[in-house]
């Protein structure tokens, strides 16, 4: 039996998930979601394997019943309705394209089921292939297209159904890197130009980024964190999220915090502190103990000897043309510097480093929670 949850949905949200709970028979996979989104909202769904994201999204369209919550779309309450009366669309990984029908006849074939007037069906066809730029592969069957033509041929079949929610599940997943980044530009201009609401399901968090408006991160079946991306970037609201979301991700160093009246040193151990001004308030009364230090690779900047905020040796380094990525160390630690590529860099030289602006977060080792 479904659990019934008092609170009512936003009629004005695209989408409102309320203690949503799923389990297959003692394992629970979804612990109490709750999560909304406004029209033209890009929403997107992150984290590692197994984490519960597309569980969450077959529940949305309704190809998991739910174990307890609510779910409702455009202000309706379709936790029991079926797939075909959610007004969703679906974008699949695998493409799910027929194999024995044109482009076109894809891209028609539920307007065709749906009995849509011919001339209405053929317009639509007509206009989704002009906004993706497939008008020439309309007469190829699938197996004459790339990935992604592939995908821009299963994209254009959710988009001639103008439905209230679209639903990408890992839909790059099968490309190469390349066509990765090409898709992943053509997505977000199809979002910016049709105003679509959209959940998109992915494991990678370079693509959460670039195309999000918020992010929701999943672990185990919870949400460790929803906001926007520069809020998840730049404030994490924990080890888990600071450690997931970048690449490379966040450096996390144990260092022993000194306060002083107007400022505070870390200390990371073997003569290597870091002070720092002004005291963040959360950690005034943690003087004398021991916090995580998180600082992005990318936040470093080279500066002259002897001056900077950090001195450290350089280990190992690797120069992918663009970056040169630089392992130092800190008080015994590897800690990572991605700086501008073409570095006269070499193992053993001492490199003096600045922390751009106040980019500095701290976590609580025992709850691996932010402190503020």
């Amino acid at each position: 039996m479904v659990e019934k949850i008092p609170k009512q949905p936003r009629a004005s949200k695209a989408l409102d998930i309320v203690g949503l709970k799923k389990s297959f028979g003692s394992v629970e996979i979804l612990k109490s979601i709750d999560v909304n989104m406004d029209k033209g909202d890009f929403l997107v769904l992150v984290g590692p394997s197994g984490c519960g994201k597309s569980t969450l999204l077959n529940c949305i369209a309704g190809l998991e019943e739910v174990s307890g919550g609510e779910i409702s779309i455009g202000g309706r309450n379709v936790t029991q309705s079926p797939p075909r009366e959610r007004n969703i669309a679906m974008v699949f990984q695998s493409y799910a394209l027929y194999p024995s029908m044109s482009v076109a006849q894809n891209i028609a074939f539920g307007m065709k089921v749906r009995k849509v007037p011919k001339e209405q069906s053929e317009a639509k066809t007509a206009q989704v292939a002009k906004i993706l730029q497939i008008e020439p592969l309309l007469d190829r069957k699938p197996g004459q297209l790339s990935g992604g033509q592939r995908q821009r041929g299963a994209m254009g079949r959710a988009l001639v159904r103008d439905p209230e929610l679209f639903l990408f599940d890992e839909p790059l997943s099968n490309l190469d890197a390349k066509l990765r980044v090409e898709m992943r530009g053509e997505i977000r201009s199809l979002h910016q130009r049709l105003g679509a609401s959209i959940v998109y399901v992915t494991h990678d968090q370079v693509e959460a980024m670039t195309l999000g408006t918020h992010i929701v991160v999943l672990r185990d079946g919870e949400i460790q964190q929803n906001g926007t991306p520069d809020e998840i970037y730049n404030h994490p609201a924990n080890l888990f999220v600071a450690d997931f979301m970048g690449s490379p991700p966040m450096n996390l160093i144990g260092a022993q915090v000194r306060v002083g009246k107007n400022s505070m040193d870390l200390d990371f151990g073997d003569g290597v502190s870091l002070m720092q001004k002004p005291v963040p308030a959360g950690l005034r009364a943690l003087d004398g103990k021991r916090v995580i230090v998180g600082i992005r690779p990318e936040t470093l900047m080279l500066q002259k000897p002897g001056t900077g905020d950090l001195n450290l040796v350089v280990s190992n380094l690797e120069n992918t043309g663009s970056d040169v990525y630089v392992t130092l160390d800190l008080g015994g630690n590897k800690f990572l510097a991605r700086l501008g590529g073409r570095q006269k860099i070499k193992p053993g030289d001492r490199l003096a480093l600045k922390i751009q602006g106040n980019s500095v977060c701290y976590f609580d080792p025992e709850t691996e929670q932010a402190i503020g």
